[in-house]
Parts: structure tokens; C-alpha cells; sequence
């Protein structure tokens, strides 16, 4: 069984549909990446996969075994997120704050799950520095450890390299693929297109036109060879060998 399915989801705001009958199913071990122009309700899809916001029609169904509670989300940053004045480790460990309970205070578990995340996106020695004194790029990571202590099955992503420098771009891309790569679930929007289909396994197009199929399927398909760039293309097929 999917580990996530969207059975004819309408999606959109104030009363007005943006998205009509869209279907997809995302399986463990997916990275699915969630592509299309702006406005075309790629945010909107995002909180109705977390629960935050209802379909105007349709379901999101969890299969697998999957809860609510295991689905880590890494949201766009806001100007106020970013002048947060607490330490790394203080954001770090309130990844945890879902697995206390009434209990007022973190256990050695939990303090070690949190060590082991800030470990895992290499930030250790950032532990005791102030959060808004970071770079772009620092902060990014510093919310990804936060979210892998709240959730290990499957990773949420809204546009993760937004503002960010091509070289720490480059990195956080790396960081989100060994972390697919070691068994977590990725749905990951994304601005980029041509960036999209260089990581992921699946990609969920939408707009004027709806495409939900593997990355091969996608590069096939009228709107892959429309808005991803030749160069990419070749890219793409020499990386999986589809060339000779």
C-alpha cells in the first residue's frame, strides 16, 4: 500500500478551486518533487498533505502504517523565523517537544536523538551559537535537524533552497538526497525544474496542465521536454544511463 495517496483532491482558497481531481501516490523510499508556476497551488497542496488546510473535495489517505505525527515538514522561512534568538540546540531539541507529553523537560533520548540530527547535518559546533546569527544556508540545516527529531518517515520540504547561494544550494540538495537515500520518504516543491528532475524519482507538475509520472515519464512528456532545459535532459540520461 502508498505510504501517502491523494484520491481526487480539489485544492484551493476563499471558495475558489485552483486544482481539480488531482491523483498521486507517493511509496516509501519516494522522492517526489512538486513542481509548477507560481500560484498554481503547490502551497496549498503542501498543508492539505500535513492537515492544516481541508480539500475542497477529494482525500489524502495515509497508508503503510504512516501517522500524522511521523511526517516532519521544513516550511518556507519567514523574515520573523529567521531573528529567532535561541541557541541551535534549543531549536534543535523542540523537534522533540511532540514525543514529551505533559513532561515538562527533555529525556537522555531525546537529547541524544537531537545530537545525533545536529551530527547527522554537520552543525554540531554550531550547537550553542545563536540561531539568527547564522548564514542562510547554517539556519536551513538547523531546521532540518529539527525536523528529523519530530519525524523520521517521510520529509516535507516547501522550496528548502529559497534565498540560498548556489554553493550552499548545491549542498542542501546533496543533504536532502543521502537523506532519501538512507530510507526517508522526501516530498519536496520546488521552483526549480531543471533542478527537480536532476534528485528526484517522481515528479507531480501541476498548473494548466496536471503530470504526475517517474522523472522518465516526465522528461517523455510534452510539458518535461517543454520547461526542462535540453541541457538538463542529456544531464539526466547520461546520470541514469539512459544514453550510450
Amino acid at each position: 500500500m502508498a505510504l501517502l495517496h491523494a484520491e481526487k483532491l480539489d485544492l484551493g482558497y476563499e471558495g475558489q478551486k485552483i486544482v481539480e481531481g488531482l491523483e498521486f501516490s507517493v511509496n516509501t523510499g519516494d522522492y517526489l518533487c512538486i513542481v509548477g508556476e507560481n500560484g498554481s497551488g503547490k502551497s496549498t497542496l503542501m498543508k492539505t498533505l500535513l492537515g492544516l488546510t481541508p480539500p475542497m473535495g477529494g482525500s489524502v489517505v495515509l497508508g503503510d502504517g504512516l501517522k500524522r505525527g511521523e511526517i516532519a515538514y521544513l516550511p518556507q522561512q519567514t523574515i520573523v523565523q529567521k531573528d529567532f534568538p535561541a541557541s541551535v540546540r534549543e531549536i534543535v531539541l523542540s523537534g522533540c517537544q511532540s514525543r514529551c507529553g505533559l513532561r515538562p523537560f527533555y529525556n537522555k533520548e531525546e537529547k541524544k536523538l537531537a545530537a545525533e540530527n545536529m551530527e547527522r547535518m554537520g552543525i554540531t559546533d554550531l550547537a550553542g551559537r545563536c540561531y539568527r546569527d547564522l548564514s542562510g544556508g547554517q539556519q536551513q540545516r538547523v531546521l532540518l535537524a529539527r525536523a528529523l527529531c519530530a519525524a523520521q518517515k517521510l520529509l516535507l520540504l516547501d522550496e528548502p533552497v529559497s534565498g540560498l547561494d548556489p554553493r550552499v544550494t548545491q549542498e542542501m540538495y546533496d543533504l536532502i538526497e543521502q537523506l532519501n537515500q538512507e530510507g526517508i520518504t522526501v516530498i519536496m516543491i520546488s521552483h526549480d525544474i531543471d533542478a527537480a528532475v536532476q534528485y528526484a524519482s517522481h515528479i507531480l507538475h501541476i498548473g494548466k496542465h496536471i503530470f504526475f509520472g517517474t522523472k522518465q515519464e516526465y522528461l517523455e512528456s510534452d510539458a518535461g521536454r517543454y520547461f526542462v532545459s535540453m541541457e538538463t535532459q542529456e544531464s539526466v540520461k547520461k546520470k541514469d544511463g539512459g544514453a550510450q
